[in-house]
């Protein structure tokens, strides 16, 4: 997942191009294609899908129009955009000429990132429905449709929002680190943020070659805190899975730190250090195997506390 490019002063959502292009031709020298987002829903149902890497790009700033587009479309690159309805053709923003233009070619789809770009979760239901729903309404009038694919604005959504987002898209991403695989909600889909903290080359040919992480459920299926602070978090696994080497870091507390693990047979009982102090407390969780190293993240959300 990427926003900005060539856009200094926003580090936190920022890769530089010539980094970028660094990333693409590392996936395309690592023997694996780009998945082009009109076939997802085939590959996603497909019991042993092969490994392929979905590009996805949020907000749909100008730098992304005028640096990485040129590049893309001249590899035909397949990606989605995540559109929000409200920032189109503002100061920084692509406009509906510009979106309707790239829409064009077969491998780029169009994903709809909200109306607001707000902090939804600190929406009551209504206003939040209101939300959704004029963004989709704004779609259909300058494209024609509703786009299939959604993204969280922040990776954040409590468990009402997301039934309501499954009314009416196909899949939803958060901002959760992990690899798809068939056992992952639909509608809780991970991506790895990628920015000029995250994006350096090692970090980032470790990330090509992580393998899906595969858990039958994680608990709490609510993903806001705020009374339970810390949540009673658990995973349970197949009876299959050999989850003994498990190891997981979370940011509760002061910051990453390795996290107090108990293991019940098949399930994974993390006891947390401390509250999360942070707007979003994150768990990342790994094992490696015969075949590799394994990945998943899970992203828990407090609300009306300020970003840092």
């Amino acid at each position: 997942m990427y926003h900005r490019f060539n856009e200094d002063k926003y580090s936190s959502t920022n890769i530089q191009m010539s980094i970028f292009k660094e990333h693409i031709n590392n996936i395309k020298s690592s023997g694996y294609e780009f998945l082009k987002p009109n076939l997802f829903s085939k590959v996603f149902f497909e019991e042993k899908p092969k490994k392929q890497f979905l590009l996805t790009i949020d907000d749909g700033y100008n730098s992304f129009y005028n640096h990485a587009w040129p590049f893309l479309q001249k590899n035909e690159v397949p990606f989605i955009i995540f559109i929000s309805t409200e920032a189109v053709g503002k100061q920084g923003y692509m406009n509906w000429e510009q979106i309707k233009e790239i829409e064009k070619y077969d491998f780029v789809s169009i994903g709809n990132h909200s109306h607001s770009h707000d902090y939804l979760v600190n929406f009551d239901f209504e206003e939040f429905q209101k939300d959704i729903l004029k963004s989709i309404e704004i779609f259909k009038t300058n494209l024609g449709y509703n786009p299939v694919f959604f993204s969280y604005p922040f990776g954040e959504w409590d468990s009402k929002q997301k039934n309501f987002i499954s009314k009416y898209f196909d899949f939803a991403f958060g901002q959760h680190s992990g690899v798809i695989d068939l056992n992952k909600d639909q509608y809780e889909l991970p991506r790895f943020p990628i920015n000029e903290k995250y994006g350096d080359l090692e970090r980032f040919k470790f990330i090509i070659n992580l393998l899906p992480f595969q858990y039958k459920e994680v608990f709490p299926n609510e993903k806001i805190i705020d009374e339970n602070n810390p949540p009673n978090m658990k995973v349970e696994f197949f009876k299959e899975q050999n989850i003994k080497n498990i190891n997981c870091f979370s940011n509760e507390g002061e910051g990453w730190d390795k996290s107090n693990l108990e293991l019940k047979q098949n399930i994974l009982i993390i006891n947390f250090r401390d509250k999360f102090k942070s707007r979003r407390g994150r768990v990342n969780c790994s094992i490696k195997d015969k075949e590799g190293w394994r990945w998943f993240g899970v992203q828990f959300v407090q609300k009306n506390i300020k970003e840092n």
